[in-house]
């Protein structure tokens, strides 16, 4: 599976030490070439090692975020999709974190229990990663509409309520 590399995160990071706590405010994103594509399908292994298909959220708003254990920014919007899912789940909404850790889905379960994620979470492979555009940094995060198409794309950690309003539109 492709690594990605400390150096990848270092921009944000960077912003993150600047303005600690705080996250990074959103600025509208440029396009990027999977935005209003329709989103690609995929099955992967939850940590069960269960097949979870993008297919089983036909008519749901979903949110796609790569991230891994490792990764402050990533770590740092767990919350906040922790708080989505609770808020808006009833609605339509699902989130699946895809993890990128190379250390195998037991590490990732510890770390989602101990963090109390109550949404979907599975095992990143090279295809997926080359399905969403082969991007090099993470947090990277897609949001897909009930139609199945992308219509929102975001690299790095967003502030909270900025995110929110997106993911409410979607809805």
């Amino acid at each position: 599976m492709k690594r990605f590399k400390p150096h990848c995160l270092l921009p944000a990071l960077v912003a993150a030490l600047l303005f600690a706590p705080a996250v990074l405010s959103a600025q509208e994103a440029k396009p990027g070439a999977l935005v209003n594509a329709s989103a690609p399908a995929w099955t992967l292994k939850n940590l069960d090692g269960k097949d979870v298909k993008f297919a089983d959220f036909k008519g749901k708003v979903v949110v796609i975020d790569f991230w891994a254990t490792w990764c402050g920014p990533c770590r740092g919007e767990i919350p906040g999709y922790i708080e989505l899912q609770k808020k808006y789940g009833k609605d339509g909404l699902v989130i699946v974190g895809v993890s990128l850790d190379q250390k195998g889905p037991a590490h990732v379960k510890k770390f989602v229990e101990k963090n109390g994620k109550n949404y979907t979470v599975v095992m990143a492979d090279d295809a997926i990663v080359g399905a969403f555009g082969d991007f090099s940094s993470i947090p990277t995060t897609f949001l897909i509409n009930r139609d199945g198409r992308i219509v929102h794309q975001k690299s790095g950690a967003w502030d909270h309520a900025e995110y929110e309003a997106l993911v409410k539109k979607a809805l």
